[in-house]
């Protein structure tokens, strides 16, 4: 089984692929096909949900911002919950922006079938 650590480095990759193609397969390899992404009274279920809202928040902060994530690297996993931070930065820099908590369940495979995103953590 992997880490959770692997799995918030993973998690967080996505949120800074630059290559549509590459982030519609790091979605498909972390999500199961209906995996669910909550954020506030937003939800999104299925890859090509999940890839707008990736797609979105990676035009928004990464793209026009110059930012990027990175995972806190706090990463727990007890049973099928993986919990850990993540954190947005200045592309070229080190001073934190914005932290947020992740709170995923996973499957049997450690795929994630739910999502839930608190921001702020």
């Amino acid at each position: 089984m992997e880490s959770p650590g692997s799995l918030a480095e993973r998690y967080v990759a996505v949120w800074n692929e630059t290559d549509s193609e590459r982030r519609k397969s790091q979605i498909a390899d972390l999500w199961i096909p209906g995996g669910r992404h909550y954020v506030g009274e937003r939800k999104v279920e299925g890859y090509d949900a999940l890839d707008g809202r990736v797609r979105e928040s990676h035009e928004k902060n990464v793209r026009d911002n110059a930012n990027r994530f990175r995972a806190a690297g706090d990463a727990r996993r007890v049973h099928d919950i993986v919990v850990f931070h993540w954190e947005m930065l200045p592309a070229g820099g080190e001073i934190v922006l914005a932290r947020g908590l992740e709170f995923l369940v996973v499957d049997g495979s450690g795929k994630i079938v739910a999502d839930y995103q608190f921001f702020p953590a």
